[in-house]
């Protein structure tokens, strides 16, 4: 195993325990430990997908398929891999169901914290800092699908009960890796929106005390509010503390995006991408700590036009992540197509397995992540049009009123059923075959999306 020296915050950049400086440049590894709709296939969110699939495979044959997944999503070859491009770093999100039971509440599990160690240790021996990202919380610490959220509220922030559980995690997390030098540090809460704002920064403040009285060695990597757009919540910047901006450029994401041109109404060029990280990370340049884009990257449509077009911007924004020395995670590792560096083969036996329910779940765009309503406007329209005439100053937190509707009539209304759709593809597998299509994600069955390795090759190639 290669040993790693310890990372610290050095004023507005970090070092090593030499005083080297050190950029962390990495992937995020998004549906592993914190499975996402988009991410896997399946509709609605994991707890739904679980469900499903438990009643289809039945106990041995859910236990199969998800050993199997878990093994093989993440290993070995997929860290050497990352590790040959240049990437130095690996964001691992995880849920806190792998630790814990909601029906029995404090009582934390072994087999979370071997499944963690089994990353940590594969990016390790190749050279690669683990940064632990705690993406879903219990109650929910933001409104969608990433956070396990089957409702539009986020719970977390109302109830007392929910944050003492979040604050004893990461107090057994910190004792765990208190002297593991190959993680380089502590992502306590991906995306957290706190509609009041007045809950979050008395939280951080409890958490971080928490921890620091088990670890005080260790980085700390604090998102802001509002899906880690708004620092508002911090003053003074904590010692050994990174704050972190999210940085999805609207051109990356909207199917009809331009760049550079036109995307919904605006304008985008490599000036405006500039501007943007600049707002994004005024606190962190302002307070003279480091920078971390913890999140960004566009989707793939397949349209080789667009997709080229957000290749550049992926490749401007690099460039502007360099030339203002900010670390960065890119959104993320593999999929199942859509956003991922590395992808399930369109062939391999989960894909063609999923495809019907992977067709309906498009055409009612059930999925927030690259989906959209284009083909059920039918539908959606009216009820809009319904809100401007008798609710017209309705905002909704965090979005606005079209994005909470989205939320309600097709990343829920419609999700649900279909998650349960989704199971019956798996009618009838037996518990070897359940294991066999798990596989299909492990790396050497998987594609690499070239032109997008191309693109971080360059950026990462040393000067």
């Amino acid at each position: 195993m290669t040993t790693l020296p310890w990372l610290r915050v050095d004023g507005s950049r970090l070092s090593d325990d030499e005083g080297r400086p050190v950029r962390l440049r990495g992937v995020g590894l998004g549906g592993w430990m914190n499975m996402e709709n988009f991410i896997t296939g399946y509709a609605g969110t994991e707890s739904q997908h679980r469900a499903a699939l438990r009643s289809a495979l039945g106990p041995d044959g859910y236990r199969r398929f998800f050993d199997r997944f878990l093994d093989d999503f993440f290993a070995d070859a997929d860290a050497a891999f990352l590790a040959g491009l240049g990437v130095n770093a690996v964001r691992i999100p995880f849920g806190y169901r792998h630790f814990e039971d909601d029906d029995r509440p404090f009582e934390l599990k072994e087999s979370g914290f071997r499944r963690l160690d089994q990353a940590v240790r594969a990016c390790a021996r190749h050279g690669l800092y683990a940064i632990l990202d705690l993406h879903a919380a219990p109650g929910y610490q933001n409104q969608n699908w990433h956070s396990d959220n089957p409702t539009h509220q986020a719970f977390f922030w109302q109830h007392r009960h929910f944050q003492d559980r979040v604050v004893h995690l990461w107090e057994a997390l910190a004792d765990r890796y208190r002297d593991e030098p190959a993680v380089a540090g502590y992502n306590p809460l991906n995306e957290p929106a706190d509609p009041s704002g007045a809950a979050i920064g008395p939280f951080y403040a409890r958490l971080e005390a928490a921890i620091r009285a088990v670890d005080p060695r260790h980085v700390l990597f604090l998102d802001g509010n509002r899906y880690s757009t708004d620092f508002s919540m911090f003053t003074e910047p904590s010692p050994g503390t990174v704050y972190t901006a999210h940085d999805y450029a609207l051109p990356g994401i909207a199917r009809d995006g331009s760049y550079p041109g036109v995307t919904r109404g605006e304008w985008f060029d490599r000036d405006v991408l500039e501007q943007t990280f600049l707002r994004r990370t005024e606190f962190m340049r302002r307070t003279g700590t480091p920078i971390w884009i913890g999140e960004f990257g566009p989707v793939y449509t397949g349209d080789r036009e667009r997709d080229a077009a957000c290749l550049r911007m992926l490749a401007d924004q690099l460039a502007i992540y360099d030339e203002h020395e900010a670390s960065w995670s890119l959104w993320t590792y593999k999929d199942v197509g859509l956003q991922g560096l590395v992808h399930a083969r369109a062939d391999s036996p989960y894909l063609r397995r999923i495809a019907p329910e992977l067709e309906r779940k498009d055409r009612l765009g059930t999925d927030s992540w690259g989906g959209t309503d284009r083909h059920i406007r039918a539908v959606t329209q009216p009820i809009e049009e319904l809100f401007e005439l008798e609710f017209p100053d309705f905002a909704p937190y965090p979005w606005g009123r079209r994005a909470w509707l989205g939320l309600l009539v097709r990343n829920i209304m419609l999700a649900e059923p279909l998650a349960e759709r989704f199971g019956g593809c798996f009618d009838g597998v037996t518990p070897d075959e359940a294991a066999e299509l798990a596989a299909s994600f492990a790396f050497d069955a998987c594609a690499v999306r070239d032109e997008l390795a191309d693109v971080l090759r360059t950026s990462l190639a040393p000067e």
